[in-house]
């Protein structure tokens, strides 16, 4: 009578673990049958991905095992064998890159800290070749160091952030290095460049900074983002009428940030050979994927302080004293060499030769037509290509 009572007591306490065993059966069938039908879908996508546009170079590969984009993210050199065999997935990852000096050591310091805990690859093109004064930064063996002598931003940017290298992505900031960051969010900008669907953003100037070339970069203090600006005084006549640069769908070239996609248009834009990107920035609204009034814009809720140091070139570069003792001593009434001097006169030289082959692309190309003219001369132009191609 005494074991019958017991198994009495007991009887619940069994049907207790062997729901919560069934239970944990049957998750673990519905976990393995989700992965299944995942890999199914992938291997669809595989199977059905088309080969690249290179692929008559690739025929002598099997199509499964081609990888068309890379990034920039560290792997190691060893890993615990339960983690070999997982494939790493990035989700929402951003790129800051940065061309630097150790003249600006101690700002780039304070931007590297703002964004790095913000899930950010950081990219420092180091332009006076000097790498070792870094290594004493918590942070720097976890950037991505790239050295190339007196270059520039966008030489760097055209040789090491191809498309299909940062493809990962979202968003691309190619900064300056001599940004004030005091003020600036990464991450709630992040959210308001989304909120607001700019492809093509910067972030505003406070009004207090050294440099500022244009107005529209000022920060409005009343506004979260503003995408055009009113000036009826001086050259630049900016008013509601105003479709193009610079008075909307502009950003300037010292703090742009950049979707995928608008990257992948402005890498194409940038020439390979003029290194200095003048007049880069007046059409860049072409990459905004849209209406450049509506896709490209500043956001003044998230703002940043233009310190306007020259220092590519300037008297203070280490590398550039080292190029003057180098050059010879000017002979008697021959007149100094002057680095800035030259700089300038080679990106006004660049900035034309930018302008006159962006005319001749727009002459030789017929079927282009340009998506900010109005209908009326859009058709016109499209009315005129017809009659050249018939």
């Amino acid at each position: 009578m005494g074991k019958s009572i017991l198994k009495m007591k007991q009887l619940p306490f069994m049907i207790v673990v062997c729901t919560v065993m069934l239970f944990v059966v049957y998750r673990t069938l519905k976990y393995q049958y989700y992965q299944e039908e995942i890999d199914k879908k992938w291997s669809i996508l595989e199977e059905d991905r088309p080969y690249p546009d290179t692929s008559g170079n690739l025929k002598g590969l099997p199509r499964g095992i081609i990888q068309d984009t890379s990034d920039l993210e560290f792997r190691p050199l060893w890993s615990p064998s339960n983690l070999r065999s997982k494939a790493s997935v990035y989700s929402h990852r951003n790129l800051l890159a940065i061309p630097v000096g150790m003249k600006q050591k101690h700002n780039v310091d304070a931007m590297v800290q703002k964004f790095l805990p913000e899930n950010f690859t950081i990219i420092l093109f180091h332009y006076d070749a000097n790498l070792d004064g870094w290594w004493d930064l918590k942070w720097s063996s976890k950037a991505i160091h790239i050295i190339a002598q007196n270059q520039t931003k966008w030489w760097f940017a055209k040789r090491f952030l191809h498309p299909d290298i940062v493809s990962i992505y979202d968003y691309i900031f190619l900064w300056d290095e001599d940004l004030g960051v005091e003020h600036f969010s990464p991450s709630r900008y992040i959210e308001i460049v989304k909120e607001e669907g700019l492809e093509i953003s910067q972030p505003a100037l406070d009004p207090d900074s050294t440099e500022i070339h244009h107005r529209i970069t000022v920060r409005a203090r009343t506004k979260k983002v503003h995408r055009r600006v009113y000036e009826l005084r001086g050259n630049t006549r900016c008013s509601e009428s105003s479709k193009g640069p610079p008075c909307t769908g502009f950003v300037e070239g010292m703090a742009p940030v950049f979707s995928r996609s608008a990257w992948d248009c402005t890498w194409h834009l940038i020439q390979n050979d003029l290194v200095h990107g003048w007049g880069v920035d007046m059409k860049i609204g072409y990459c905004a994927q849209g209406d450049r009034t509506k896709n490209v814009g500043v956001v003044d809720r998230e703002y940043v302080v233009h310190k306007g140091i020259q220092t590519l070139g300037g008297s203070g570069d280490e590398t550039v004293k080292i190029f003057n003792r180098r050059r010879p001593t000017p002979r008697h009434g021959a007149s100094a060499f002057d680095e800035r001097v030259e700089i300038r006169r080679q990106s006004t030289w660049e900035l034309q030769v930018f302008e006159d082959r962006w005319k001749r692309a727009i002459t030789e190309d017929l079927s282009w037509v340009n998506p900010f003219n109005s209908d009326k001369k859009r058709r016109r132009h499209r009315n005129k290509n017809n009659r050249f191609s018939s």
